[in-house]
């Protein structure tokens, strides 16, 4: 007897981006986002603006995805939504949609952590992409968190070492904002960084025990360090830019593999699966690959469309948790802070 197909939307609205997804068990059939330009005028995300975003998008947003996955409403089994973390403002829109939709249609409702979401994104079924075997190590990386999570199963994780400060991507922003470049930074120092000599410029290195990661006093670095060569030579950044974003990536790239190479001699594990929206820098990607034939790892990479915010990570949770029948009561509130 063929068994019956779980239908599964995610909504995820934890930042700056509204996306819906639909799943077929663990199969993508849709995956819809629609970001927020508004905030590159800011510099930076503004959340009240991003929750007003959210309330005109998420309507649209969902009817598209449906309509993409072919399937109507009422045939979805579930509705997993991101509880958190993320912005409050922006959190309370996903979670008072996803509430209303699955009371309304009488259907199971499903909280999602977004940051677990991040790791299991590599459990959706696709062809060409293998599945990480467990125990694995995840490192997480984004505009908000930087963490090695090792994984014993879907949901038992532990937090090996995180950020005692600010995260890779807030590093990267904030570089790229010395460096007089638009917001988010991190795609364009990226980018230039293959155009330049990693080697021209030396930063140090935080000096942080165990698997702990800091990145402020590496910001701060780069901040003199421009205003002093621009003191001497106004035209400096101009006439160096691809060779000091070479230089900034490969210093945040070495402090993120020397600890995942710390992390790997005190577990023992040698399969590694990354997360998050700097998990799409070609550096980092090119550094596990590299790390996978030097060190003997096994490597899980992402596909770009699963690196930054997006529903089908949380509807792929949506999916596991729903084979356990972990469902939510209709009362769970959104939280701006979640550990893992």
């Amino acid at each position: 007897m063929e068994k019956e197909n779980i239908y599964i939307l995610g909504i995820e609205s934890s930042c700056d981006d509204t996306s819906a997804a639909v799943l077929c068990n663990d199969r993508i059939l849709s995956n819809v986002v629609a970001d927020q330009r508004i905030h590159a005028e800011y510099g930076g995300v503004v959340p009240e603006l991003a929750s007003r975003a959210h309330q005109q998008n998420i309507v649209p947003v969902v009817h598209q995805a449906l309509e993409k996955a072919n399937i109507t409403k009422e045939q979805l089994s579930a509705i997993a939504f991101t509880r958190g973390p993320g912005l409050m403002g922006s959190l309370l829109v996903g979670t008072s949609f996803a509430k209303s939709l699955a009371y309304g249609l009488g259907i199971p409702l499903i909280d999602v952590n977004h940051m677990q979401a991040h790791i299991l994104a590599h459990f959706i079924d696709e062809d060409n992409h293998k599945k990480p075997l467990f125990p694995f190590l995840a490192l997480t990386i984004s505009g908000g968190h930087t963490q090695i999570v090792k994984v014993s199963h879907h949901f038992e994780m532990e937090v090996l070492g995180e950020t005692i400060d600010d995260a890779v991507g807030e590093a990267y922003d904030k570089s790229g904002k010395v460096l007089g470049l638009g917001y988010p930074a991190g795609p364009e120092i990226d980018r230039r960084a293959q155009l330049g000599n990693p080697k021209a410029y030396k930063f140090t290195k935080p000096k942080v025990d165990g698997l702990k990661f800091s990145f402020s006093g590496l910001k701060t670095g780069i901040l003199y360090f421009v205003q002093r060569e621009t003191k001497a030579n106004p035209n400096f950044v101009e006439e160096n830019l691809n060779d000091i974003c070479a230089s900034i990536q490969y210093t945040i790239i070495g402090i993120l593999m020397d600890k995942l190479k710390l992390a790997v001699k005190q577990t023992g594990i040698k399969h590694i699966a990354i997360g998050g929206g700097v998990s799409a820098n070609s550096g980092i990607r090119k550094a596990l690959k590299d790390a996978e034939n030097k060190h003997g790892w096994t490597t899980y990479i992402p596909k770009f469309e699963y690196t930054t915010d997006n529903a089908a990570m949380i509807a792929i949770v949506g999916y596991l948790k729903y084979l356990k029948k972990d469902f939510s009561y209709f009362d769970v509130m959104a939280t701006a802070r979640l550990k893992i």
